[in-house]
């Protein structure tokens, strides 16, 4: 073979072979987290798509789960760590950022979702139509909301207005907060890891949690007395939440192993969480149970009064979007259709 030949054969073999090498690349994905390993959304949720993701990819996609904040910070970081490559992936309430979410807050409104299956693509939707400049610097693999928060009291039991006034309790986030402040309870603005011990210590007299989380926090062994809306009718409040990605590690990854991420995420993923959530309720109400909790459901006369007392809430964010330039009005009715769509 001459010598101009022989070189362009080896540059054709160079390229076949950096080629293969490129598509027979492996992906490990770390995924950090605010909840134990035990909790719902990696043994139930993230451990069973990584497990897809892996068979899919002929086992070249791998997951290393790093949860509790095992790889540092607080939870309110974990969107910026996403951002920054701290993780590849996070999972978090984004609204843990005060003041940063504003229009998707819409969801953590009082008494908007009535549960996870159907508020969860709701808010996938509207976050894509509405949001995503909130979402700047990372790619969304999904967004979803839990079973709804209820309350849990320690010590006393508190079914209306006039029982709640002045009593500590835990809010989630800033629109947790403002619900409690206008059903006239003390909020106090603290992550969910830190409520077990808050209750435990006297420092808070109740927490606004739902079902789904209350076994990983072993929220039974610090509270007796639940009170939640009826099943039909909308949750006391929500908090949001999203699965998000490094944007550098998603443009790392071979084109082969993209499509199989791009598959198994988005909208049906985040419809998918949405009912693991809602499918944990009746553990968490067992446990409660079992531990000798009292249980009680808001009358409707009650609810109705909650609802009232709740409608400056509501107002005030409507103002706030308007403050930044959006339509506030136009959002809030855009989320309702949208949970209407879904079912919710």
């Amino acid at each position: 073979m001459k010598p101009a030949r022989l070189g362009m054969a080896l540059a054709g073999a160079l390229v076949a072979l950096c080629a293969g090498t490129s598509h027979a690349q492996d992906v490990t994905l770390r995924i950090h987290h605010f909840l134990p390993a035990k909790g719902t959304i990696q043994a139930q949720v993230l451990e069973p798509w990584c497990e897809k993701l892996g068979k899919e990819s002929g086992g070249r996609i791998k997951c290393q789960f790093y949860p509790s904040m095992q790889l540092g910070g607080t939870p309110p970081q974990l969107f910026d760590q996403a951002r920054d490559g701290v993780a590849d992936i996070i999972w978090t309430i984004p609204t843990y950022q005060a003041g940063r979410f504003t229009k998707a807050e819409v969801f953590e409104l009082p008494f908007m979702t009535m549960n996870a299956e159907t508020g969860s693509p709701a808010l996938w939707d509207y976050i894509h139509k509405n949001a995503m400049d909130e979402f700047r610097g990372v790619r969304l693999l999904a967004a979803h909301v839990h079973d709804g928060s209820l309350l849990h009291f320690s010590n006393k039991r508190v079914t209306t207005l006039e029982e709640i006034k002045g009593q500590k309790v835990r809010a989630p986030t800033r629109i947790g907060t403002k619900f409690l402040t206008a059903i006239g309870a003390a909020p106090v603005q603290m992550p969910i890891p830190q409520v077990t011990e808050a209750l435990a210590k006297s420092v808070i007299d109740g927490a606004m949690v739902p079902w789904e989380v209350a076994p990983a926090i072993k929220l039974q062994e610090v509270t007796k007395y639940h009170l939640d809306s009826d099943r039909k009718l909308a949750k006391m409040s929500n908090s949001i939440f999203v699965l998000a990605m490094n944007p550098a590690k998603y443009d790392s990854m071979p084109a082969d192993l993209k499509k199989i991420l791009d598959a198994d995420t988005g909208l049906e993923f985040s419809k998918h969480i949405g009912k693991v959530f809602d499918g944990t309720t009746e553990r968490g109400i067992k446990l409660a149970r079992d531990a000798g909790g009292v249980f009680d459901t808001i009358s409707p006369a009650e609810y109705a009064r909650w609802q009232k007392a709740c409608e400056p809430v509501v107002a005030e964010w409507i103002g706030e979007v308007a403050a930044k330039g959006g339509n506030g009005k136009a959002l809030y009715d855009d989320a309702r259709a949208l949970l209407k769509k879904y079912g919710g």
